[in-house]
């Protein structure tokens, strides 16, 4: 191979990133304008890493081949020992083997599931040994294989490197934006800039072992304008130092290379240059002739640098004679080669594209081409491909709503939702109300409520009902999306009545997939709505479901099942089935759904309390959020990150997470997203005892439930409790009676421990601010055996935080101090540094010295709440008395301490707990 001739730098560029890429993670993209010299350096670059260790995969795609669906990522994974599949989830193996088309396989494969294979694959290898994925011109690429690879990239670990090469053109640019790290820094740019004069002579020298006068040389480089091919192709034409043509563009003189050709040659070379899989065999039968002849017809191509032949492959030396040869045949020269080769053949993707190349209108046998290979790209997990394939058959002439449906599919499949929304939009504008629109009103209800509003989605999918007319099968499937929809904009009565009519539908069209949907909707809309739920409906939902069945994440029966169990306090249980979705999502490459699984995964062991295990299941999913970044997507990460400030008591963190949180959210108009957001501000003053500053947060979500509040599972009531204990210490504890009897009245109606247990808390602060402390020493104690059954370890120990307080207002000393160490204790362990003080204040309240012997324990509590400087109302509120009998009780103090004024209660208190020096 001839020596590279190194621009200044270009070397330490290459080290550097080598070295970067063996120890993190790192990307280098070599871009320059064609023949710059661009693959020459990453020839060499590839060479020095496979000589330091790198396992280096390889794909080197050109323009014929960048229809071929998967093409570059099967030549990448090609050079991977076929052992390392044996370790990957059956998902991920069976999408990498039809990839390779080492199977057949009968069922779909998903594109989702083939990223996730291939990701498993460089992460394993990295393992190993440091990894480098070296892909020459970027801007070839076949779309499957570039959204698997930029999946890959943005979750690189440490020792894998990314090297490409990218054509730089100003009349057509290529777009590289798509190269992305976890690090926005490890991604670097090589730009070749034009060979000097010095590197041009030695470039020359050695490639052609001729040198040029000083005259010639210089008038090369002017011409050539530093561009090593272009250079060459000059020097070619340099005789005597003269040079013998003065071409105007590069292209020209490509072409004038092309011509000096024979007839035959020219042929053989336009069908190598239609091929995706150039060989000598194919070319052979493209220009019925046979393979010795062809290796005859292409040496004056080889000899000249052409082309090379390696083994059975034909490959152009350099991309720009590919488009010579391609450009310079006439059209009719070009589709009629598209049609020989689609005679010849036997994929079904590349015959339906050289089809359509051929054609210059759809005819059928086309277009049933078209659709046979769309159809067969989605099935092999690349609905960029099926959507580019029905695409070209919507171009030809065969514009039907069917073909825009399945490219809307394929293109929101693939990540496009924009061209989605836009091919809908298009034929929608088009159609007569009737069953093809509703079913593309559909698809768009269905896009918004994934990737935009569900607001917009409910109005879409009410348009689809109301056209769709009484057909049961798709009125059922519309009816479970749209009640998905309004659920979650807080309809919840029409939600209710939307799923209850699928159900009907359902069993009305025999369709036991459908049903299984509709049911489970239909258990989690009873839940929502405070009904209790049936077991059997969802056991009979998730025994009638199709795991094959294509249909949408947010309406899969096990996945609703997880989130009953969620909703309904089975914790263990809703962990356990979360935990399963997660991991069989990542099996799959279902990113979107990982993530809201995540997000019901981090709910969860908050809700159990064990915050150690949210904050690491939430570091992941906050890291798949941010790689999503979508604007729902966002607004999930944002709010993981705000629970956990909240529950970890950063308070100015937590404010700022919240406002962008629901800043993100708006537009989605998802309320039951935007009123966790607000539940756990509420959440947030509560913790620091700012219970007017609570009221006024969490009161307003009072209007989302049923007026009877008999909705008041945890997932939309989880404020109750707080707003109740918020009103209650502001002294409304008429407003705080009805939500407290709510909690009471479903905990019993439903068997949620969780009601009974936080109901009983509440029910014992309301009893304390009336005056009857023993009853509610009493419920505190009966909230106790609640929470034994159910493992919410926080909303115990907030329970046993009350039952302290209330045990010494009795004069129960070591009960209370054991009660209070006991919170303490389970807040410290929790990791709730707010709550921990709190109750670590109430165990110091409780040791005041001798000096204040005289005082009962109420008179205690009282004085010390107001050297701290609370204001009589507000320690009313903490202690469940009124103002007045504050203004009793500091009297009272006065008197027994011999002082007239707060001020000097503050000095004996602060003299009290100062430490003894003895």
């Amino acid at each position: 191979m001839s020596r590279t001739i190194d621009r200044p730098g270009q070397a330490e560029v290459v080290e550097d990133f080598l070295a970067a890429a063996r120890s993190g993670s790192a990307a280098l993209i070599i871009e320059g304008e064609a023949g710059i010299g661009k693959t020459t350096v990453w020839l060499s670059a590839t060479e020095v890493a496979a000589r330091r260790g790198f396992q280096v995969l390889v794909a080197r795609p050109s323009a014929a081949e960048s229809v071929l669906a998967y093409g570059s990522l099967a030549d990448m994974l090609r050079g991977v020992d076929p052992g390392m599949w044996e370790h990957l989830p059956a998902p991920q193996r069976a999408a990498l083997e039809r990839v390779l088309l080492r199977a057949d396989g009968t069922g779909p494969v998903d594109q989702r599931a083939v990223a996730a294979g291939f990701r498993s694959v460089v992460d394993a290898l990295a393992g190993a040994g440091p990894v480098l994925l070296a892909i020459d011109d970027l801007q070839w690429l076949d779309t499957s294989s570039r959204l698997v690879i930029e999946f890959a990239a943005r979750r690189m670990p440490a020792g894998v490197g990314l090297l490409a090469t990218l054509r730089t053109d100003p009349s057509a640019p290529a777009n590289a934006s798509w190269v992305q790290l976890r690090d926005p820094q490890a991604v670097r740019r090589m730009v070749l800039p034009p060979f000097g004069l010095a590197s041009l002579r030695e470039l020359l020298l050695a490639r052609l072992g001729r040198s040029f006068s000083r005259a010639a040389l210089v008038r090369i480089h002017e011409i050539a304008r530093g561009n090593p091919f272009y250079a060459l192709e000059l020097a070619r034409a340099t005789t005597d130092d003269r040079i013998v043509r003065l071409p105007d563009s590069l292209a020209e003189l490509v072409r004038a290379r092309i011509d000096r050709l024979s007839e035959e040659a020219r042929t053989a070379l336009l069908a190598v240059s239609c091929s995706s899989t150039p060989t000598v065999e194919r070319v052979a039968r493209a220009t019925e002739s046979h393979p010795e002849a062809v290796i005859g017809v292409l040496a004056e191509a080889i000899d000249d640098g052409i082309v090379s032949v390696e083994g059975h492959q034909i490959r152009f030396t350099h991309p720009l004679l590919a488009h010579g040869v391609h450009d310079g045949a006439s059209f009719a020269l070009r589709r009629s080669m598209h049609r020989r080769l689609a005679g010849i053949e036997t994929e079904p993707e590349l015959r339906a594209r050289h089809l359509a190349m051929a054609a210059v209108s759809g005819d059928p046998d086309t277009l049933a081409c078209l659709d046979a290979a769309a159809q067969s790209a989605r099935r092999r997990g690349a609905p960029a491909a099926a959507a580019e394939l029905a695409d070209l058959a919507i171009g030809l002439g065969g514009d039907t709503p069917q073909r825009r449906i399945v490219s809307a599919r394929n293109h929101f499949d693939a990540g496009d939702g924009e061209r989605a929304r836009k091919v809908l939009k298009h034929g929608l504008a088009a159609l007569e109300a009737g069953p093809e629109r509703a079913e593309m009103l559909s698809l768009l209800g269905a896009i918004e409520a994934l990737d935009g509003s569900y607001l917009d989605a409910a109005q879409l999918l009410q348009r689809a009902i109301d056209e769709v007319g009484d057909e049961p099968a798709s009125r059922a499937r519309f009816l479970v999306l749209q009640a998905f929809a309004r659920l979650n904009i807080g309809r919840r009565d029409t939600a209710a009545a939307d799923v209850d009519e699928a159900v009907a539908c359902a069993i009305r069209c025999g369709n036991a997939h459908l049903l299984s949907q509709a049911l489970a909707m239909q258990c989690l809309m009873d839940c929502v709505l405070g009904r209790d739920f049936d077991p059997a409906k969802m056991r009979r939902a998730l025994e009638l479901e199709d795991p094959g069945a294509e249909c949408l994440a947010l309406t899969r029966p096990k996945n609703l099942h997880a989130m009953v169990l969620a909703y309904t306090g089975q914790l263990d249980e809703a962990a356990r089935a979360t935990r399963g979705i997660a991991e069989d999502c990542a099996d799959r490459g279902e990113e979107v759904d990982q993530l809201f699984s995540y997000f019901h995964r981090v709910l969860v062991e908050i809700w159990r309390g064990d915050l150690h295990a949210a904050d690491e299941i939430g570091s992941e999913a906050i890291e798949l959020a941010q790689m999503l970044d979508g604007g729902v997507t966002r607004g999930v990460g944002l709010m993981l990150q705000h629970f956990l400030a909240c529950y970890r008591g950063e308070v100015e963190r937590a404010r700022r997470l919240g406002s962008e949180a629901l800043t993100a959210l708006e537009p989605s108009y998802c309320g039951i997203l935007i009123n966790l957001v607000v539940t756990l501000n509420g959440f947030l003053e509560v913790s620091q005892g700012n219970y007017p500053q609570a009221v006024d947060v969490l009161e307003p979500l009072l209007a989302q439930l049923d007026p009877d509040l008999n909705g008041t599972e945890i997932i939309v009531g989880w404020f109750l409790p707080d707003l109740a204990e918020a009103l209650i210490h502001s002294g409304r504890g008429g407003d705080a009676e009805p939500l407290v009897a709510a909690l009471e009245r479903n905990g019993r109606r439903l068997d949620r421990a969780w009601m009974t247990a936080v109901g009983g808390r509440c029910r014992a602060m309301l009893l304390a601010a009336g005056g009857d402390v023993d009853a509610a020493v009493r419920t505190a104690e009966e909230a106790m055996r609640a929470h034994d059954r159910t493992p919410m370890r926080f909303e115990r120990a907030r329970t046993l935080l009350v039952l302290g307080q209330l045990q010494r207002r009795r004069r129960r000393r070591d009960a209370a101090t054991v009660a209070l160490r006991e919170a303490l204790d389970a807040f410290e362990r929790i990791g709730t540094p707010l709550w921990a003080e709190r109750a670590r204040a109430e165990l110091h309240r409780g040791e005041l010295g001798a000096g204040f012997a005289g005082l009962s324990e109420t008179e205690r509590r009282v004085a010390e709440l107001s050297a701290a400087g609370m204001t009589n109302r507000d320690v009313a509120a903490t202690l469940f008395i009124s103002p007045k009998t504050v203004e009793t009780y500091l009297g009272r103090i006065y008197r027994k301490l011999g002082i007239h004024s707060r001020a000097e209660l503050g000095r004996l208190m602060a003299e009290q707990h100062q430490p003894d020096d003895k």
